[in-house]
């Protein structure tokens, strides 16, 4: 890709965009817990059957899952904030059209509207990127990647304090209300990006991306009442299969594809999407167990008999904690890099889990639970927008952090099949009302470490970052090391030959507006090169490599590190370095 002006980061944020980017974050992953105090009333409220009532979570799972990776993508080439906005907006339409009636496929019409605001996370994280320095990006990025656990952990208190008090339907009002106020805020301090990725809008690419992950993630969402060997649940895996490979094939050969797999197939994106999978899975298990060991009556021997606004403030720590852990994240992650804490955050979640196991006897134990996998889940999905943006061109953010939140939402998919079979068949009826047994829960804590036990495998399978230097001012030096440190930044990216393939020692050289060379370097063996910047300015990169044909293009620097591609299959003009 040849960089033009839109392709340099702008970095004129003011200091409240990361919390309204965040706020808009927690309000669009409220939308997955709003119903989850009022599931077993839904069938009567909706006078439908209760696998029918089931579409009315199923379809926000489902128009979420496809318009993350979407939305990712328009962002990166028409406007992030502009999408952002636009997501927010179909948000509030759902929820107002979900508030205003009773009927069943008006609904579920309302819910997929509201599910596809998903797409706001990965769009925030492209305008961090986009907008903010080095120093303040890793504790941004972590907060919006957390504001998924966050808004869940804490609609689940306040949705039931509503339900309980109010009629349900105010719910989407507040919902409503929510979205209105995240879509002005982000009118009055976010600023558009001038980053843009080139080309077009892969339009086949988004409808079979869609087909398949609705073939995918509707046997895995409804397969409990379909049964798991029904010929309705095998034929739509086995169509999944089919439609994802010949879109995968589509994919690779066009020539601005909605996903690119190539960069996606990279050690650093691939085994952190696959982690990003089992990090979901691990995650919704909690949700799911706790608030019913809580709501249980102590007559069952085990329950705890908390009403439903006690048994959600007992759970809301785990996202206030997610949201703590975000400035924790930000310094272990400059010291330690990105990888180390996505490790130590699963650590501390199959310790929370193991723990788990012996701590179900008291609603305080619960807490305890709440807080360490807060803690852990905080850590490991802060690490995941890192490793991915650390892998891929800047114009590709918004695309690239859309297919990770997808592979979270598959992880939250599994788990809630997964974990819902697993809660039904070891449920003991009584008089006529299955009643979720101890034994279900621990098989269901079990399953979770067992998810973060795979997870961690594939961390330690990422490969360990380029680590750029780092200057350490102490108090007396700190002016003169600071003027060092701008010094050292400049521009970096990749060099990249036919169909986006790396070139390996390519020869980029820096040169200034008076045509003297300023620096030169060759490209590492992924491509990769940087080279530092004397001063601000305009400058020409050249880059040349063997049976390659020559390339100049105009660059400007404004201060920090920039993030140019440098591709040799497009025509250029030779330059004499």
């Amino acid at each position: 890709m040849r960089p033009t002006p839109t392709d340099q980061p702008t970095r004129t944020a003011s200091g409240a965009v990361v919390p309204v980017l965040a706020f808009a974050g927690i309000v669009v992953a409220v939308m997955q817990t709003l119903l989850v105090p009022v599931i077993k009333d839904l069938p009567q409220l909706l006078d439908t059957a209760p696998s029918n009532a089931t579409w009315v979570l199923t379809s926000t799972l489902l128009s979420g899952a496809v318009a993350t990776p979407i939305m990712g993508r328009l962002g990166d080439l028409y406007g992030k904030r502009r999408l952002l906005i636009a997501s927010l907006a179909v948000m509030v339409v759902g929820a107002l059209v979900s508030a205003l009636t009773s009927d069943l496929v008006l609904m579920i019409v309302g819910r997929t509207l509201q599910g596809f605001a998903m797409g706001a996370i990965p769009l925030g994280i492209g305008l961090m990127r986009d907008m903010l320095p080095r120093e303040k990006l890793g504790s941004a990025m972590a907060l919006m990647s957390s504001s998924i656990g966050v808004g869940g952990g804490l609609a689940l208190p306040l949705a039931a304090l509503i339900a309980q008090h109010a009629d349900w339907h105010a719910l989407f009002y507040g919902a409503a209300g929510l979205g209105a106020l995240a879509i002005v805020l982000t009118l009055l301090v976010v600023p558009e990006s001038t980053m843009r990725a080139k080309g077009t809008f892969d339009l086949l690419g988004a409808l079979g991306l869609s087909t398949g992950l609705v073939l995918f993630l509707l046997p895995i969402t409804k397969g409990s009442d379909w049964g798991w060997t029904s010929g309705t649940t095998l034929g739509l895996f086995a169509a999944s299969a089919l439609v994802l490979l010949l879109w995968g094939v589509y994919e690779l050969r066009t020539k601005a594809p909605l996903v690119d797999l190539r960069t996606t197939a990279r050690p650093a994106v691939l085994f952190t999407n696959l982690a990003s999978i089992m990090v979901g899975v691990s995650f919704y298990v909690v949700s799911l167990v706790l608030p019913q060991l809580l709501q249980l009556p102590k007559a069952t021997g085990y329950g705890l008999g908390q009403s439903m606004v006690v048994a959600g403030l007992l759970v809301a720590p785990l996202g206030l904690t997610m949201m703590v852990t975000a400035p924790v994240y930000a310094r272990l992650s400059a010291k330690y890099g990105p990888k180390f804490t996505l490790i130590l955050g699963m650590l501390i979640i199959a310790i929370g889990y193991g723990a788990g196991l012996g701590l179900m006897s008291a609603a305080w134990q619960s807490l305890v639970i709440a807080v360490v996998l807060g803690a852990g889940i905080g850590l490991a999905y802060s690490s995941l927008p890192a490793l991915i943006v650390g892998a891929v061109p800047a114009s590709e953010t918004g695309a690239a952090n859309g297919l990770n939140t997808l592979m979270r939402s598959i992880g939250t998919s599994v788990s809630s099949a997964v974990i819902g079979m697993v809660l039904a068949n070891t449920a003991n009826t009584v008089n006529g009302v299955a009643i979720p047994t101890m034994h279900g829960f621990r098989v269901s804590f079990l399953i979770a470490t067992g998810a973060v036990a795979i997870g961690l495998v594939m961390a330690l399978f990422l490969p360990k970052p380029d680590r750029a230097p780092q200057l350490r001012a102490s108090s007396e030096e700190e002016e003169n090391l600071a003027r060092a440190e701008a010094v050292l930044r400049g521009f970096r990216g990749r060099v990249l030959g036919a169909d986006g393939v790396p070139v390996a020692r390519a020869k980029v050289t820096l040169i200034d507006r008076r045509g003297r060379q300023a620096g030169a370097t060759l490209s590492a063996e992924d491509g990769s090169y940087a080279l530092a910047v004397p001063a601000q300015g305009a400058y020409v990169l050249a880059a040349r490599a063997s049976g390659h044909g020559p390339l100049a293009s105009s660059a400007s620097h404004a201060g920090d590190d920039s993030a140019v591609d440098l591709d040799l299959s497009l025509p250029g003009e030779t330059v004499t370095a």
